[in-house]
């Protein structure tokens, strides 16, 4: 037997198995699983066989859910949606309680079914998984209670299809159904086809207490079953996985009006500066690439340390790396536990060959691996060039890339040169380095001196192609509800597109009048050199200068330079919109004179003056707030502007419809490329007049004039356009849409709408997105 000595040296322990018997017997009672259809578990159907991943033991059989299955429970939840809807918010609170009360009950018993699904350790499942999953009720509950207060003439989605990963099973359940619950809306979940079972469980669970009918229902299966969740009659997909299945989802409800939130793949960098507490930093690194076997989304897996310490961080980073300890996911001194599966082993060791044949160097544990299931060595890969495919593609395993920096700028630059902008986390004892760096990283979540910390309460979600749409918190029970309709208008035909290359007899002009493009702040004549004519009820107006493809190109270029726009403050610029308003109206006659020219109420010219200052109003009133999370943290939530927003305008309302959206866009701090209504240009000519002479910095915004949808096409694949607003038909919204699913871009498509009754409060909200940033406090 070691001496008490021996054991302080060695930090050998002995094992400490969680005790399965209650899970196993459950398993062994049922065998097989059937489908929750609304109120009851359906007799089990051909399916598959659910294995542990760290014995490669069979759990269970789970049916695979059929189209017909999946349409049978969407119209269950669709019959059960109005009453559910229609109970008041305490009614709805005290079911979201009863579940999370008996989540609690059964802790033991979902910890470690878990474990034997998904092969993380049981400390794990137990300390994060179960107390966030139990949290994200009680939080829900809550806001049950106050949802009708706090979102006033706002109504339930419907019916919320949600498709969770393999990850988080639980948790991921918990915070897809909570909020949808909360805001009334019925759910069909589809957990992933590797680890079902907590989520079978639940479906028990929530049959015991008495959930009514309808109200939640579960279908298992693989991508086929999602699928068919995708294309039918839910009114909202909420989806947390791949950006490749991100894509495909997108794709799938273009043009649909469905609700969609995506949260997909990340490659988080990881900023350790010279004056970070390297030894914090070395655990935060085990909190964010070696917790779950580094299959987080959110994972720190770009390490990139100050060149002056790198050395020594390096150093002790591997000398911590060989203490985790690897084996029986069981055991709650197990650090590593098994991957999800074998595929997924596999497919991980290739991409990190690929590395190490890129010149990247690959530092292992030497701990042995167990016999049996699917397990990877932690690892660091060292030497790696940004080129390296394993600091571009996820590795999505315990395996991460360390790199070195000399300047908070290059740290910054390393940081952002991914494609993905999920999460970040910055170790430095300077506050001021730290938050000026949080504020210049692209991601939705930034930690600092943190990592992997979540709450029911803080919203979490990506940027760039880590998709869009925020979960949990406030902006999480937002995304589950539908604001009131704004009166509709009906869209106008786009007019007879005639390009004139030609003149044509035409009334003489003592002195002609050339309408031009707007392109960073200057009049622009269109790079293809061609005009087309603006016509009226066959009476020509002038000729429109016609914007191409190399138009939008230079138009996006000159919002990227001016940024500094999105840098000024909300009264900076409430004060530029304000002098907007006041030269409209010194131009008032004018304006409305042209566009009764064209048959349009010359009263848009009043409404948008009156755009003009509510947009200004609301410009320093943009806030974000410290949410309450855990001990020793501010939570903090910032809305941010999206950066070179696109815009396509309706064929209705030319002034009012423009400004619209372009005001609370600019508002927000958004830079924007605008397309105005093919049936008056014109008048965005002047607008641009207006903008000229109103200190609008040249970039800001750009007025391309041309065949909308074609246009919107350009912007919608624009690599470099964050988002893009389309407010034109159904059709073309669903083009933009599908266009837009290859860079998994940010689209609103408000069409039919009446621009003199629209609540620029929802323009606002569209015109921002939040960033989350953990900073310590009170440590």
């Amino acid at each position: 037997m070691p001496s008490l000595n021996d054991i302080l040296t060695t930090m050998d322990y002995g094992p400490s198995p969680e005790a399965t018997g209650e899970v196993s017997a459950w398993l062994k009672a049922r065998g097989r699983f059937g489908l929750l259809i609304d109120g009851a578990m359906t007799a089990p159907g051909p399916g598959f066989a659910t294995q542990n991943p760290a014995t490669g033991e069979t759990l269970a059989e789970v049916t695979q859910a059929s189209a017909a299955d999946v349409a049978t429970a969407v119209a269950a939840a669709r019959a059960a949606a109005p009453g559910w809807a229609a109970l008041s918010g305490h009614e709805r609170a005290k079911w979201l309680y009863a579940i999370a009360r008996n989540l609690q009950k059964r802790e033991a018993f979902f910890r470690v079914l878990e474990v034997l699904d998904t092969g993380k350790p049981i400390r794990e499942t137990r300390d994060i998984d179960l107390p966030l999953a139990i949290r994200h009720f009680y939080h829900h509950a809550g806001w049950a209670e106050l949802c009708t207060d706090d979102f006033p003439g706002h109504a339930p989605l419907g019916v919320v299809g949600a498709i969770i990963p393999w990850n988080f099973p639980l948790l991921m359940l918990a915070w897809k159904v909570a909020p949808a619950l909360a805001a009334g809306n019925t759910v069909v979940l589809k957990p992933a086809e590797e680890t079902p079972l907590t989520a079978l469980a639940f479906a028990e669970m929530c049959l015991e207490i008495g959930l009514p009918p309808g109200v939640l229902n579960i279908v298992t299966g693989d991508g086929a079953t999602g699928a068919a969740l995708a294309a039918s009659a839910v009114d909202k997909i909420a989806f947390t996985g791949s950006t490749e299945v991100g894509r495909s989802l997108r794709q799938a409800t273009a043009g649909s009006g469905k609700a969609l939130t995506l949260e997909l793949g990340g490659k988080s960098p990881f900023l350790v500066f010279a004056d970070a507490d390297l030894d914090a930093a070395i655990e935060g690194v085990v909190a964010s690439v070696w917790t779950n076997q580094g299959q987080i989304c959110s994972a720190g897996s770009r390490i990139f340390v100050a060149e002056t310490v790198a050395e020594r961080f390096t150093d002790r980073l591997i000398a911590r790396l060989d203490k985790l300890r690897l084996g029986d996911p069981l055991d709650k001194g197990t650090d590593i536990g098994a991957v999800i599966s074998e595929a997924q082993r596999s497919r991980m060791l290739a991409l990190v060959a690929r590395g190490v044949a890129a010149g990247a160097r690959l530092v292992q544990s030497t701990a042995p691996l167990p016999a049996q299931g699917s397990f990877v060595a932690p690892g660091l890969l060292l030497e790696a060039q940004p080129t390296n495919p394993c600091m571009i593609e996820e590795i999505f395993g315990p395996i991460a890339t360390l790199a070195t920096f000399r300047t908070p700028s290059e740290a910054v630059e390393l940081a952002n040169a991914s494609r993905y902008g999920l999460a970040a986390s910055i170790w430095s004892e300077n506050v001021t380095l730290a938050q000026d760096v949080a504020a210049k990283l692209v991601a939705g979540t930034v930690w600092i001196n943190s990592h992997n910390i979540f709450d029911a309460a803080a919203p979490f979600g990506g940027m760039r192609e880590s998709g869009f749409g925020r979960e949990s918190g406030r902006e999480g029970l937002r995304a589950c509800l539908r604001p009131a309709a704004p009166p509709a208008l009906a869209e106008a035909p786009a007019p007879d597109f005639s390009a004139a290359p030609c003149p044509t007899p035409a009334q003489p002009q003592a002195i002609d009048r050339t309408a031009k493009l707007y392109i960073g702040g200057a009049q622009k004549r269109p790079d293809g050199g061609q005009s087309w004519r603006v016509t009226h009820q066959g009476r020509e107006i002038g000729l429109a200068p016609l914007g191409g493809r190399k138009d939008i190109r230079n138009a996006v270029e000159a919002a990227h330079k001016a940024a500094g726009w999105s840098k000024m403050t909300g009264h900076a610029r409430a004060q530029v919109l304000y002098f907007l308003a006041e030269n409209l109206s010194l131009r008032a006659a004018e304006f409305e004179a042209n566009l009764a020219e064209t048959g349009h109420d010359p009263a848009e010219v009043a409404q948008t003056i009156r755009l003009a200052f509510r947009a200004a109003a609301l410009a320093d009133k943009i806030a974000g707030e410290v949410i309450q999370t855990k001990p020793q943290m501010l939570t903090l939530t910032r809305p941010e502007p999206w950066g070179v927003l696109g815009i396509a305008c309706a064929n209705v309302q030319p002034l009012l419809g423009l400004a619209a959206l372009v005001l609370p866009a600019i508002a927000a701090g958004n830079r924007v490329v605008a397309i105005p209504a093919m049936v008056q240009p014109l008048v965005a000519a002047d607008f641009a007049q207006v903008l000229d002479t109103s200190d609008v910095p040249g970039g800001v915004v750009n007025l391309i004039c041309g065949p909308r949808d074609d246009l919107a096409k350009v912007l919608a694949q624009h690599d470099d356009v964050a988002a893009l607003w389309y407010a034109g038909t159904p059709e073309g919204a669903a083009r933009v849409e599908r266009d837009s699913a290859a860079n998994l871009k940010a689209t609103w498509c408000p069409t039919g709408r009446d621009w003199a009754a629209q609540d620029m409060a929802e323009t606002i909200t569209q015109a921002t997105q939040t960033k989350t940033i953990w900073v310590p406090y009170g440590m």
